[in-house]
Formats: C-alpha cells, sequence, structure tokens
C-alpha cells in the first residue's frame, strides 16, 4: 500500500486554510475529495485543485454508515496502486467516520494527516463561546442515545434538515422547559453566509430553510432545570460532608440497612395501588438508600457509586448473552434457565443446595421458600401441576391437626411449617407472590376490622371478647358489603 495523505480543508472559506494544505491542494496532484459541498473548493478550483468527489455515493448508499464504508474502502483500494490524497471537511478527527475507517484500514507509518481547523473552532468563534467552561458535543443522528444532562452546554451537530430538527428538538423537550432559547448556527466562519438565529425549543423545527449540512444547534445550560443523577451525589455528599446533617453524618451501613428494607415494601404498595405519583416517590426513597451507601463506601476508600453503576451493567451483559451475545432463545422460561445456570457459574455453585443457601437469610421467609423450590424446579425436583401441590396442603394440614390434638407444640410448630412451605409452593405454581399475596390478605383483614370497630362505635361500644357474637355479625357485613 502507498502513502495515504489525509487533508482537512477548515470549516469554511479561504482564510480557514493552513499553508500546509493549501499547497498539498493546489499542487498538481488529483485530489478524492469527501464532498464537494464545501464553500472553500471553488477557490481551491480556482487556484488550480484537480479533483475527484466521492458525492455520488451519498446518491447511492441507503444509510451514512453505508456511505463513510464505501468511501474509506475505495481511497483503500486506490492507494493499493498509488499514493492518494484524501480531503475533508474542517479537522480530519473531528465527527470525520471516513477518517477513522480509513486509520483502521491502514498501516500507521503509510499515513499522514495534514491539520485542518475545525468546524467547532469556528462556531465557537461565531458564538464568541469559550468551551472550557464544559462544552458537550452531541450529534444529533444519534442524540437517542445520549443522556441528556440539561445543565451543560450543548451543541448537536449534523442537524442538516428539518427532519433531524424535529427528532432533536422531541428528544430535548423531555428534558428542557419548551420556551429554552437555543441557537441555530449555520455556516459559521464562511463570510456572507453565516448566520445564528435564537429561538424558543419548541419552535426549532419551524425555520427549515435554516438546515442543511453546515447547520448545528447551540443549546445553553438550564440552571433551573431537573435535578439529575449527578445532583443526587453532590447533595449527599453535601449532607454527609463536615457543614452538612448531624444526622446524615452519623448514618451507618448497619443504621441504614432497616430503611432499605422499608422503602422497598412502600414501593411494593405503590404498585399495588397503581399510583404513579408515588411510585416516583417511593423509587425515590429507595434509590436515595443506595446512594446514601455508595457515599458511605466512597468516604472510606471501598467503593463509589461509579463501581456499583459498573458491575450491575457487567451482571447484566453477562446474564443477557442472548441480548449481547450469540446466545438464542425461544421464550423467558429459557432466558431464566440460562439466568440461574450463569448465576451459580458465577458463584461457583456446582450444587443445587449451594445455590438455596447462597439466599439471602434477610430475605422474608415466604419469599426465600419460593426461591428455594424455584431452584429445586430447575432440575426437575417439583410437582407437575398444582392439583399435586394441593394434595400435599391437604396432607400437611392433617399432620398438623393430628399433633396439635396431641398437644405436641414442637411437632406442631415443625408441621405447620411445613404447611406454610408447601402453600407457598401452591403460590409459586399459580405464578402468585407469596409475600405479596399475604399482604393484601393483611390489609384486607385490617380493613374489616376497621369496619367492626367503627360500628360498634356508632354504638358507643368497643372491641370485646364479650361482644364476640356482635363481632362475627359485623365481620361477615364487612365481607358482603365491602367485597374484600
Amino acid at each position: 500500500m502507498k502513502q495515504i495523505t489525509i487533508v482537512g480543508m477548515g470549516p469554511g472559506d479561504k482564510s480557514y486554510l493552513t499553508l500546509e494544505a493549501l499547497e498539498l491542494l493546489t499542487g498538481g496532484e488529483t485530489i478524492l475529495l469527501r464532498t464537494e459541498k464545501h464553500p472553500v473548493v471553488s477557490y481551491l478550483a480556482e487556484k488550480g485543485m484537480n479533483y475527484e468527489t466521492f458525492d455520488s455515493v451519498y446518491d447511492t448508499a441507503e444509510t451514512f454508515d453505508e456511505t463513510y464504508e464505501k468511501i474509506a474502502t475505495d481511497v483503500l483500494k486506490r492507494a493499493a496502486e498509488a499514493p492518494v490524497i484524501y480531503a475533508v471537511p474542517g479537522n480530519p478527527f473531528v465527527a470525520e467516520k471516513t477518517v477513522q475507517l480509513i486509520m483502521e484500514g491502514c498501516n500507521s507509518e503509510l499515513l499522514k494527516i495534514v491539520h485542518g481547523v475545525s468546524f467547532l473552532d469556528a462556531i465557537i468563534t461565531a458564538l464568541h463561546y469559550d468551551p472550557v467552561k464544559g462544552l458537550e458535543v452531541i450529534d444529533g443522528l444519534q442524540i437517542h442515545e445520549e443522556a441528556i444532562n440539561c445543565k451543560k452546554d450543548k451543541l448537536i451537530i449534523q442537524v442538516y434538515n428539518q427532519t433531524v430538527a424535529s427528532d432533536v428538538k422531541l428528544h430535548l423537550m423531555e428534558k428542557y422547559r419548551d420556551e429554552h432559547t437555543v441557537k441555530i448556527v449555520r455556516a459559521a466562519g464562511i463570510e456572507g453566509m453565516q448566520t445564528i438565529l435564537e429561538t424558543p425549543l419548541f419552535e426549532l423545527d419551524r425555520y427549515a430553510e435554516h438546515f442543511d449540512h453546515l447547520t448545528s444547534l447551540f443549546v445553553p445550560a438550564m440552571t433551573d432545570g431537573k435535578y439529575s443523577f449527578d445532583d443526587l451525589n453532590r447533595i449527599m455528599a453535601t449532607l454527609r460532608s463536615e457543614h452538612g446533617c448531624p444526622w446524615d453524618r452519623e448514618q451507618t451501613h448497619e443504621s441504614l440497612t432497616r430503611y432499605l428494607v422499608e422503602e422497598a415494601y412502600e414501593v411494593l404498595e405503590a404498585v399495588d395501588r397503581q399510583d404513579d405519583e408515588s411510585l416516583v416517590d417511593e423509587l425515590g426513597d429507595v434509590l436515595l438508600q443506595v446512594v446514601f451507601h455508595a457515599t458511605i463506601a466512597n468516604e472510606d476508600g471501598y467503593f463509589s457509586i461509579d463501581d456499583i453503576t459498573n458491575a450491575v451493567c457487567e451482571k447484566m451483559v453477562r446474564r443477557h448473552p442472548h441480548v449481547f451475545s450469540d446466545v438464542s432463545v425461544e421464550n423467558s422460561d429459557e432466558v431464566l434457565v440460562n439466568w440461574q445456570a450463569i448465576k451459580a457459574e458465577e458463584k461457583n455453585n456446582q450444587y443445587q443446595y449451594q445455590a438455596m443457601t447462597a439466599l439471602s437469610q434477610s430475605i422474608p421467609s415466604l419469599i426465600r421458600s419460593q426461591k428455594v423450590q424455584k431452584i429445586a424446579s430447575n432440575v426437575g425436583f417439583d410437582w407437575q401441576n398444582v392439583q399435586q401441590a394441593m394434595e400435599k396442603v391437604d396432607e400437611e394440614l392433617l399432620e398438623l391437626k393430628t399433633e396439635i390434638d396431641k398437644g405436641d407444640l414442637i411437632r406442631a410448630e415443625e408441621e405447620l411449617g411445613d404447611l406454610l412451605l408447601i402453600l407457598s409452593n401452591v403460590s409459586r405454581h399459580l405464578k402468585i407472590d407469596s409475600e405479596i399475596a399475604l399482604a393484601k390478605a393483611i390489609d384486607k383483614f385490617v380493613s374489616r376490622f376497621q369496619y367492626v370497630e367503627q360500628k360498634l362505635e356508632a354504638e358507643n361500644l368497643k372491641p370485646s371478647s364479650d361482644l364476640l357474637d356482635k363481632m362475627d355479625k359485623l365481620w361477615g357485613e364487612a365481607k358482603s358489603y365491602h367485597k374484600l
């Protein structure tokens, strides 16, 4: 392969050309241009530049990725026979996918890069903006893949038509106020063509004439916008600091444990009520507990919130080979089987009982029982259907009655445990969470008892064993009237 020289033509008119680029582009060799649609091309042609363009590829390829791959492949193919000079707009290292592909396919010793002023330089000059304070550059064609932090200034590039502008607008409006002022920057650095138009975000895509291959969008930070995950981390660090909150500073991993459990159950309640507003609030409380633990650990130098995020991302990728690798699955049941197998391998569990004993002892017993029986079912140790499990319920209930009649409370406790275990197995076969089912039953009991107590109060009475018959009657009414 012969040498490939990649030249940056700058973002606009001739004032952005470097002397080296000018000499190379007008030196008599045929230049391969990624695109002829660049304002400096006419000037270079007047200076004697001979060139070919790849503009026709844009018309035949179905996607930009396909376009860039075809151009890079052609450049490399020509370089196999003779030296090549390939010119691109702006700086070769800024938003130039063809340059990346060429570099991947070429020996670095045969590659020469001639510096070019980036379009970013032209834009920040036009805006009189200092990017040192933190400018995020986002590809408008990939904006849905970006986590938008509205407290950072942004430059969105490749907003080349009204459709892209509309897509960008809708995505940004999920984070920014509709009236947030943005700037459409077109033809930055090109004398006589440069325009900067300020507009409310919701009107962005109304200016069709301003969008082409020379257009970018500047989105200033919105300091009064919604808080972000980073804000939560900073707030927690402040609360734990010397000048923060005395209560928050006193907390430890051990002291916080009960709060995490409580918050998790409050999430379940919000889900059960189908109360989205409460669900947002309760999930936030759970997230706060995670950040709280991470902040404490980070202070002690053990781990940080980034370590937690990295660990769970690695786990999700590892346990979903059917998504992130080449494993095939037919349905969700196969997904769960694979999940358990991968989990067992990670924990080096050679036996099923090891997976069972690895379950946290802090898990409520009903939940733990279902998890244990699920592990057993993965190797075929299970009832074939719920009817078989129900038959076992009758058997265990009879054994419990026998021990109660004998007055043997130790054996009765054992048989009661067996009965509860098989009942949780029944719920698993029915795909019912036994813990949630019991929680609902408790709520139902409380509601019915409330009815009984309120009816008694209306007669200036209070619950008492002396009123058992009356209370039973009111209980029946509660069941009948409230259908609970």
